[in-house]
């Protein structure tokens, strides 16, 4: 069972569908032992195999083994419970409070439609901006940005591994010639 949002994220990792060459979403099947099987690579998936999928904007769908009930959104809030857990928090107490509060009473659809709204002009205006800066002056600043700080990391990994290799066996003694 696929929900409408399923439906319009696009990405790899689908199959042809008979709809016109339309892509059907990627299945990823959850096991009673509360495993998450990707039945396109053939191999048990993390959370944070699936916020990678997100990130990368794969078409997924998340059915239950047992009901084939649609469970994406319960595994979604689950990979941003781990985010908000882990030091990146994006939500504040606040935040999150009224949003618990918005649920049962009169106001909750039109909460759910005004945070998918507010979301999505958020990135419209973000990609907007990008696309102005990279006209003006040529090159997207989120990439060079990005592809600055690869750069960096690897370079600063490649010295920390030099370093502990040297520390490992000072003078360019091997550890067997100590003895």
């Amino acid at each position: 069972m696929t929900t409408a949002k399923t439906r319009t994220r696009r990405g790899k990792g689908g199959t042809t569908g008979s709809e016109g060459g339309r892509a059907e979403p990627r299945v990823i099947r959850k096991y009673p032992n509360r495993r998450l099987y990707d039945t396109v690579e053939s191999r048990y998936v993390t959370l944070a195999d699936i916020r990678r999928l997100v990130v990368e904007r794969v078409d997924f769908v998340v059915l239950d083994r047992k009901s084939q009930q649609d469970i994406t959104r319960t595994i979604l809030l689950q990979v941003i419970a781990e985010q908000e857990g882990g030091g990146e928090s994006l939500m504040s107490r606040d935040f999150l409070s009224h949003v618990i509060r918005s649920y049962g009473n009169g106001l909750q659809d039109f909460v759910r439609r005004y945070l998918d709204e507010s979301i999505q002009q958020f990135a419209k205006e973000q990609r907007e901006l990008r696309e102005r800066f990279k006209s003006v002056i040529g090159i997207d600043p989120v990439e060079t940005v990005t592809e600055v700080a690869t750069k960096n990391y690897q370079r600063w990994k490649s010295l920390q591994e030099e370093v502990f290799s040297r520390l490992r066996s000072p003078f360019g003694r091997e550890e067997k010639d100590k003895d």
